[in-house]
């Protein structure tokens, strides 16, 4: 398997599909790179070149106890695309992975890169504070935490409901979808799994997302269960220098499957643009 060695000596795995301008697709929690084939395949077979990796702790990844912190995992990230030498790169990431993206550019510039994508992003920060009234109370982190704690597996299993939006009236469950979305959970380790809760929800980003200078599309969907789109992609476009925003009505957190057709679609279009 592929992998680059970091500089704590973690193993990172990545997959590395087709020709042509670099895409690096940054996955969300606890999933993988599996969870971008639907956008890989499609923009591959466009000539891009897809590359998405496995946060550190999770797929096929080392599983180290040490970080699990938004600043490691974007220093991974540039590893990554040094060790590639990758240019002129768009860098694409759900969810988790956009924190990620965020912060990758907050700390190593836009240098190697050429646009950004957040989809269903956690940016500019998730927990509710003072400063930032509208986000989630720390208690609903604090219960992911003690789920996680308790019996993850279940709890992957149940969390696919919302995060596909199949707990909506007239939704199409794919029981093949909520299987696929609990083994990239069980993929990661407990320590990613447990850890990651507190990097997602903690991190402030908003010095991270005013640093981005290049162009960048936030897409979004306005019934996202998991990552609200009022404390979320509505305060990220204000703060990303001429960012284009994209709302999916009724659009759920896991966009990228449900709506893959219209994300895929999206994607390209911004990209030639």
């Amino acid at each position: 398997m592929p992998t680059i060695t970091t500089k704590d000596g973690s193993h990172i795995y990545y997959k590395d599909w087709g020709t042509g301008q670099p895409v690096v697709f940054s996955h969300g929690w606890p999933l993988s790179a599996d969870a971008w084939e639907d956008q890989m395949f499609f923009l591959a077979s466009r000539g891009y070149r897809c590359i998405a990796h496995d946060r550190r702790g999770h797929g096929r990844s080392s599983q180290p106890w040490n970080g699990n912190d938004m600043d490691t995992y974007a220093d991974d990230l540039a590893e990554l695309v040094e060790t590639l030498d990758l240019k002129n790169a768009i860098h694409v990431g759900h969810s988790t992975g956009g924190g990620e993206v965020a912060r990758y550019i907050g700390r190593h510039g836009t240098k190697r890169a050429a646009k950004a994508v957040l989809i269903g992003a956690v940016p500019p920060l998730m927990l509710k504070t003072a400063a930032n009234p509208g986000g989630l109370p720390m208690e609903v982190f604090d219960e992911i935490r003690a789920n996680v704690l308790a019996d993850r597996s279940k709890f992957f299993k149940d969390l696919s409901i919302p995060f596909y939006g199949y707990n909506r009236p007239g939704a199409k469950i794919s029981e093949g979808v909520r299987e696929f979305f609990w083994l990239q959970g069980m993929m990661a380790g407990f320590p990613a799994a447990y850890f990651c809760i507190k990097a997602f929800s903690e991190t402030d980003q908003t010095e991270d997302l005013k640093k981005i200078d290049v162009p960048t599309l936030i897409i979004h969907g306005d019934d996202d269960q998991i990552v609200p789109i009022a404390d979320s992609a509505m305060l990220s476009a204000k703060l990303v220098r001429n960012a284009q925003l994209k709302v999916y009505k009724g659009g759920s957190h896991g966009l990228c499957t449900t709506q893959k057709d219209a994300v895929n679609a999206e994607l390209l279009a911004f990209f030639k643009g």
